[in-house]
């Protein structure tokens, strides 16, 4: 994680899309403050792990090393793990006790307070915006089609837009939301038909939507590796494969 691009303020701003104040990601900020200090302890750590892998291998395949933007990177375990293949990372977060732990955990790491929903940056100035768990937060479907401009607005022409978030198909997610701490009742699953869409009037051009994993926060570690490869093969099986339990949408921006 290095320096990060210039924060800039709504009047510096060009092509700033129309729309409400911030709104969308901020407002969940007190719900991860309340529980920032225990937030990794509280998810099983094979697991998270696990889908840590995931990512990185799917970022590293589909872009190459350059400045990114992990919008909604709470305490940073995906951020250090994509600034170790090489990019430039800086982390957004609405929740200042989660960006307190990412900066006990990463000394110098490049980390802001903001909004999903208005970017304190200048456009274009990421080769990579994504963000992974956090448009089911934002759930409001103006705050949804807000946020999602902003990443487009703040990636480079050519650059790569990535939302990776919860299946609505798949049936455990509400299961899981309502024994979480951080989830309210106020979250509500994104289908990928809006973020397309709305990644789509920001100004980005599809590359690929995919359903993807399948291994469960519940999964005990020895049998991980037997849930790995059953996940693998799930993947790859037509129409079963739309009830994994995340959506992933990849688009660049024209």
């Amino acid at each position: 994680m290095s320096t990060p691009p210039p924060v800039t303020t709504g009047s510096q701003r060009q092509q700033r899309p129309a729309g409400s104040p911030p709104a969308g990601l901020a407002e969940g900020a007190t719900d991860f403050d309340l529980v920032a200090a225990e937030y990794d302890e509280s998810l099983p750590g094979h697991v998270v792990a696990h889908y840590i892998r995931k990512r990185v291998r799917y970022i590293t395949a589909h872009t190459r090393p350059g400045t990114a933007l992990d919008l909604g990177c709470g305490t940073g375990t995906l951020a250090r793990a994509v600034a170790a293949e090489g990019y430039a990372v800086t982390g957004l977060d609405p929740s200042r006790g989660m960006l307190g732990v990412l900066r006990r955990l990463t000394p110098g790491a490049n980390a802001v307070t903001g909004s999903g929903t208005d970017l304190p940056f200048q456009d274009g100035v990421f080769d990579l915006t994504y963000c992974v768990a956090v448009m089911h937060h934002v759930a409001e479907p103006d705050a949804v089609l807000e946020t999602l401009a902003e990443m487009v607005r703040v990636t480079r022409p050519g650059g790569h837009v990535l939302v990776w978030d919860h299946n609505p198909r798949n049936p455990y997610w509400p299961l899981l939301m309502r024994r979480v701490p951080q989830d309210t009742g106020a979250e509500r699953l994104i289908p990928e038909r809006e973020v397309i869409d709305g990644l789509t009037l920001g100004g980005a051009k599809l590359v690929e939507s995919r359903a993807l994993g399948l291994v469960p926060d519940f999964t005990p570690p020895p049998l991980l590796p037997v849930v790995a490869v059953l996940e693998s093969v799930v993947e790859r099986i037509p129409l079963l494969n739309r009830f994994c339990a995340h959506n992933v949408v990849l688009a660049v921006k024209e």
